[in-house]
């Protein structure tokens, strides 16, 4: 992110103020995950009965709390645009297709209580700042101020925190991927539909900072987009201006296998173009039930620093997807590259439905690893902390007094994209049901 002026002013003469105070805080709530999970024992069977914000404050037909409620207070903050919350701790958000009550959700949930303190203490010092949360790799969120979750007309939560921008950036480099998918006469009906959604949930999982492309195959081989043939154009919603750079992040570099079935492991393939550096990951799907050509598709993956995944029905597409991230930000674990990503701006849209109460916000945000000596050498990638920035907040570092009556501050991001500007008027879905980025 760049913080811009319109006159003879460079951004070191003015206040770092909350820029610097965000990453601090985002700092310390790595460290204290990262601690809290250097002391907790694993424990299989651990019961461990939490605030799950969807079931606070309900109780059964008999009126007692039921499992994984309680009572919870909540009140009306001003801060938080008049939502219901719990300023004295935060809750845990489980999408509904994880287990609640899972032995990794439950003793993930007890080592990151650790957090409670630290984000009391952090909104206490800057009440300027919003909403801030660690998302775990097993798929909880804890989010703080705690609140009442709602899940969709269907009684769905569809919410993963995995899939949130802030936490894919923060959790891998940018990343070069070529998608290609398996569409011969053997790919029709529910196999079809279960890679369409598998590809659509790979390309859910890449940002601006990400390049991509997608290629079909059967008897030959063609581009899914003509235009982008032959070249990898940046993975933002429109890909503008990006078919004219094609080199891609140049950083990870992956290819996304979807297939049901692999007659032959292409070892010659590999072993020209891949070996033996294997620069270029392999990650496999297989798709359906079949399993007869399994073994060539692990293979494939095994041997080029991939990971296979066995996708037989659509509720397995989501999860399995998820694990190629944890794979690409072992080098970075392992290192214990704590970069700060700052993410694009957004709508703070997740629990306003009211336009006159949308703001322009971004995210900070920052990986947590394990520090465990035995697992040290394994790369694990614990979750992802980070808080919720208003631009107005980060606009009132522009000292006015230099700027002058006809000077103003924007700010830009590395791909070009208006974070904030005094002309800058968004739009809005006339049924503001906005989705967070």
């Amino acid at each position: 992110m760049i913080v811009c002026f319109n006159h003879n002013i460079t951004p070191s003469d003015c206040s770092v103020g909350n820029y610097v105070v965000c990453c601090i805080l985002s700092q310390k709530l790595a460290e204290a995950a990262e601690d809290a999970d250097l002391v907790h024992e694993y424990n299989e069977t651990l019961q461990f009965d939490y605030f799950n914000s969807l079931l606070i404050n309900t109780v059964d037909e008999d009126g007692n709390s039921i499992p994984l409620g309680g009572e919870f207070p909540l009140e009306k903050n001003e801060h938080f645009n008049k939502l219901p919350v719990n300023t004295q701790q935060s809750n845990i958000q489980v999408p509904t297709n994880v287990y609640n009550q899972d032995p990794d959700i439950l003793n993930g949930v007890y080592m990151s209580e650790a957090l409670n303190d630290i984000f009391v203490d952090n909104f206490q010092k800057d009440p300027t700042l919003t909403w801030q949360y660690f998302g775990s790799s097993t798929g909880f969120f804890r989010l703080y101020p705690g609140i009442q979750w709602t899940p969709d007309e269907n009684g769905v939560v569809t919410f993963d925190c995995r899939n949130r921008n802030w936490y894919i950036q923060a959790a891998t480099s940018p990343k070069d991927v070529i998608i290609v998918v398996d569409v011969s006469g053997s790919m029709k009906g529910l196999r079809l539909t279960i890679a369409k959604h598998t590809i659509n949930t790979i390309l859910d999982t890449l940002g601006e900072n990400d390049f991509v492309n997608i290629i079909a195959y059967s008897d030959y081989v063609r581009y899914v987009e003509p235009c982008f043939k032959g070249i990898l154009v940046q993975a933002d919603l429109d890909n503008r201006e990006a078919a004219a750079l094609g080199q891609g992040s140049l950083c990870n570099q992956a290819i996304m296998l979807i297939t049901d079935g692999a007659m032959e492991d292409f070892q010659d393939v590999f072993q020209e173009f891949n070996w033996p550096d294997r620069r270029v990951r392999v990650f496999t799907y297989l798709i359906g039930r079949e399993m007869t050509f399994a073994e060539n598709v692990k293979w494939i993956a095994c041997n080029n620093k991939g990971y296979y995944t066995h996708v037989s029905t659509l509720a397995d597409v989501q999860e399995n997807v998820m694990e190629y991230l944890h794979v690409l930000s072992r080098p970075m674990v392992i290192n214990h590259d704590h970069d700060i990503i700052w993410t694009e701006a957004y709508m703070d849209s997740l629990f306003n439905t009211q336009a006159q109460s949308l703001l322009m916000m971004t995210s900070v945000a920052m990986p947590v690893f394990s520090k465990k000596e035995e697992t040290l050498s394994h790369g694990i990638l614990l979750g992802v902390v980070g808080t919720d920035v208003a631009l107005r907040e980060l606009m009132r570092l522009a000292p006015r007094y230099k700027l002058g009556i006809q000077g103003y501050a924007f700010l830009i991001t590395n791909n070009g994209y208006i974070l904030s500007h005094p002309d800058l008027r968004p739009l809005v879905k006339s049924n503001f049901e906005l989705l967070r980025q």
